[in-house]
């Protein structure tokens, strides 16, 4: 939904979800509008000038005056940052998501380019057999930071996990407090392009997770509650040293990355939508002293949402097939 004018009478674009344009195309009557989102991708807040010579009326015209951009029909090109309203006011801190873990790969100075790195076949994994990234030696599992097993999550060498904690992350108050119930996330909703892969849990064996929608740009959606999906989402304890949340901790949401068949057995979508020429470099890892990887590869985002408190985190994917190696 956009303004196409707010200088008079507020007019309005709305166009419908591609969830919403699917119950609409049933036509039995049982379409009804009952959520909605609200989004402010093209305000700068730094725009509000509280020192305008003109008086406090004036202090934000610049906001209000910027133009707002269509409603787009695409709904991976907008709204990547909802509003969402919370009635109590007595909040001196608002829930946050964060990358946690010993496999998160989003720190400065990240070897691998601060992207999670999915290994899409065999001979780019690699096992007791074969010499890949995740087990080079060919005798050991030698797994490297931010790198998934994404031919084989459950197998020899599986590999990383992406997990991600929620919770207030602030020092002023001691991690093992209890966050406030409405506060806590107990679902998540998880959308990622499903040419690559699919989701499944980090436990083994690996447990698939059911795709809710399957929209037309093909980005696949999961819906996960705490209720069914307890190989994704368990409570954080207070005393781990292992979460990005300094304060009170609610849930953390934890999944590998499952290979497309079309990523694992062909080159077509590398070709047509990625690039060539990465270089892993596992020099002097396990027995191997001179080993390296030249690798295909396309970038992606995971987006994981807070069902609860809307919050959002985009997650770089960095998908790779070996071609040549030295």
């Amino acid at each position: 939904m956009a303004f196409l004018d707010n200088s008079g009478d507020i007019i309005l674009d709305a166009v419908l979800t591609d969830t919403g344009r699917f119950r609409l195309a049933k036509g039995d009557g049982s379409f009804k509008i009952t959520k909605f989102a609200l989004g402010d991708e093209e305000i700068n807040y730094g725009s509000y000038d509280k020192n305008n010579a003109s008086g406090s009326a004036y202090y934000d015209l610049a906001i209000l005056q910027t133009p707002i951009l269509e409603a787009f029909t695409n709904n991976t090109s907008t709204m990547q940052t909802k509003l969402i309203s919370i009635p109590r006011t007595n909040l001196l801190y608002l829930p946050v998501m964060r990358l946690s873990g010993p496999q998160k790969n989003y720190t400065s100075g990240s070897t691998y380019g601060g992207n999670f790195v999915v290994c899409v076949n065999l001979e780019t994994a690699g096992n007791s057999t074969t010499t890949g990234i995740l087990d080079g030696d060919q005798q050991t599992a030698d797994d490297i930071q931010g790198f998934l097993n994404g031919y084989q999550p459950s197998g020899q060498s599986t590999g990383g996990s992406i997990r991600v904690d929620q919770g207030l992350d602030t020092g002023e108050i001691p991690s093992t407090y209890t966050i406030d119930a409405d506060l806590n996330e107990t679902q998540y909703i998880v959308e990622m392009d499903n040419r690559f892969g699919t989701i499944v849990s980090a436990g083994s064996p690996t447990v698939a997770a059911n795709v809710s929608f399957i929209d037309d740009d093909n980005i696949a959606s999961y819906y996960l509650s705490m209720t069914t999906d307890q190989n994704f989402i368990a409570n954080i304890d207070g005393n781990s040293t292992e979460s990005s949340i300094s304060g009170p901790r609610g849930t953390s949401l934890e999944f590998k990355v499952q290979a497309s068949t079309d990523l694992a057995t062909s080159t077509y979508l590398f070709e047509q939508l990625g690039n060539s020429g990465y270089l892993v470099n596992v020099t002097g890892r396990g027995t191997d002293t001179t080993a390296y990887f030249i690798c295909y590869y396309i970038d992606s985002i995971i987006k994981v949402t807070g069902a609860t408190t809307g919050y959002t985190i985009n997650i770089p994917v960095r998908y790779i097939r070996k071609y040549t190696s030295g």
